[in-house]
């Protein structure tokens, strides 16, 4: 369904049972040994096919996205071309599969690594990022010889299946992807817990992937888990208001606030509270909102009536808590207004939980200590940013954040494709880190070999 038209039906799909779990898992079996035994670079040049693929549809996959999700179609684009990208990457680092090569303390012993890939790997995506986010995981997984089981969010099944064309005619042999589609109660946990799943890769909620991880667990097989955030952004005395601002208010509501690095808490000292507040209450008020497809649109709507009610629980339990609404808080249909909450305790449900909505909180404290413990002092540890132009103060800040992702005068959104990502904490399991030359490890293990002469 298209969440800024009621009723408009995007496309249609069928759900699946635990049956369609087997036959996937099966497909998979009878490929992957063919395709283990593929050479990386020819893998890869599948990948490279690909992005030339989608790169010409782009404008096409950027309105399914607009339509299935709701954020604006510069963002949209913005996510297809991103994907373009990380095709092209893995495309590349295919030619780069090699171990190390190490000195043997034998003699006349050849001592050497090489990485093998795992099996049959599980990919189960949300809705935020419906093709950025599977092809960080789908790319990096086929790359390193594995075999895909994909099951997309419910909400965006068209994005994926476009995904799935693309590699599929860049001359992805029969099996190697399966692309599912249910619910996770019924497809995710079936994945979860068949012996078949060498590895299962996972982004949601917090709450969702403990639960992957006690089921794969159980069962010893790999898990990558990529949560929730609860990020601030620290904005310092000396930074430029206007300029911390525009970072904060493009964080916060950038994608309707539905990105687990989105900015949510805004920290202040007591002598630039006042002039912070003012300059995002200015450049919130300029957010036009509404459908993604007109041009003039800086911000969507939610993508479904029960966020949107959540997003207004949090919002009337902050002001209960002695929070103060200062701009917004009100919607219509699923168009929810940019939200900002000024006199926030640290401690309240709002500073603490993750809304995923349009809603930012002001935290003022007293000074920077108390700023740096205010930023770490929640479960989750994705991302952080601080705005100052105080280089000491800045690298402090990137040493004593507990989070995975510090960005210094820049938004906590966004990343490069060819850096590590993940958090700490409950924002991530912890354990293998995506996107970049570092994805590769949880698709493969390392086999270590002596060779006597």
């Amino acid at each position: 369904m298209n969440p800024a038209h009621s009723g408009e039906v995007v496309s249609t799909f069928p759900v699946g049972e635990i049956d369609i779990v087997d036959e996937a898992i099966g497909a998979a079996s009878l490929a992957q040994k063919g395709w283990a035994n593929t050479p990386a670079p020819m893998r890869g040049e599948i990948l490279y096919a690909a992005s030339i693929l989608l790169n010409a549809r782009t404008e096409e996959a950027a309105l399914l996205l607009c339509r299935e999700e709701g954020k604006t179609l510069s963002e949209a684009r913005d996510e297809v071309i991103r994907s373009v990208r990380m095709l092209k990457f893995y495309g590349g680092e295919s030619w780069r599969m090699g171990g190390l090569t190490l000195p043997s303390m034998t003699p006349r012993t050849h001592l050497y690594t090489s990485r093998e890939p795992l099996g049959i790997v599980a990919v189960i995506t949300p809705w935020n990022f419906p093709i950025a986010i599977p092809v960080w995981k789908i790319a990096p997984a086929l790359m390193a010889g594995n075999c895909v089981v994909f099951k997309p969010a419910s909400y965006t099944p068209g994005i994926a299946a476009l995904l799935a064309q693309c590699l599929v005619e860049a001359g992805l042999p029969k099996g190697v992807l399966n692309l599912i589609h249910g619910s996770g109660k019924i497809v995710g946990e079936a994945l979860a817990t068949d012996a078949r799943i060498d590895a299962i890769t996972f982004t949601g909620s917090t709450e969702v992937g403990k639960k992957v991880n006690l089921l794969g667990a159980a069962r010893m097989a790999r898990v990558q888990l990529e949560l929730g955030g609860k990020n601030a952004m620290l904005v310092l005395p000396d930074a430029d208001p206007a300029f911390a601002a525009d970072l904060c208010i493009r964080s916060a509501f950038g994608v309707t606030g539905q990105a687990c690095t989105a900015t949510s808490r805004v920290v202040v000292l007591k002598e630039n509270r006042k002039s912070v507040i003012e300059a995002l209450r200015i450049q919130s008020s300029k957010l036009t909102i509404g459908d993604g497809a007109n041009r003039e649109t800086h911000m969507g709507p939610v993508i479904d009536n029960s966020q949107l009610i959540s997003n207004a629980n949090f919002i009337t339990q902050a002001v209960k808590d002695g929070a103060s609404l200062s701009i917004g808080g009100s919607s219509r249909e699923l168009f929810m207004e940019p939200t900002i909450l000024i006199d926030v305790e640290p401690n309240s449900q709002i500073a603490q939980q993750e809304v995923f909505g349009p809603v930012l909180s002001v935290i003022t404290v007293d000074s920077i200590d108390e700023a740096i413990d205010t930023v770490n002092g929640t479960n989750f540890g994705l991302a952080a940013g601080v705005v100052t132009n105080d280089l000491s103060v800045a690298m402090d800040f990137v040493v004593r954040s507990k989070v995975g992702v510090v960005k210094i005068n820049r938004t906590t959104t966004g990343t490069d494709i060819n850096a590590p990502y993940g958090g700490v904490k409950d924002s991530s399991n912890d354990s293998f880190r995506e996107q970049g030359v570092t994805a590769v490890d949880f698709f493969t293990r390392v086999k270590t070999a002596y060779v006597g002469y």
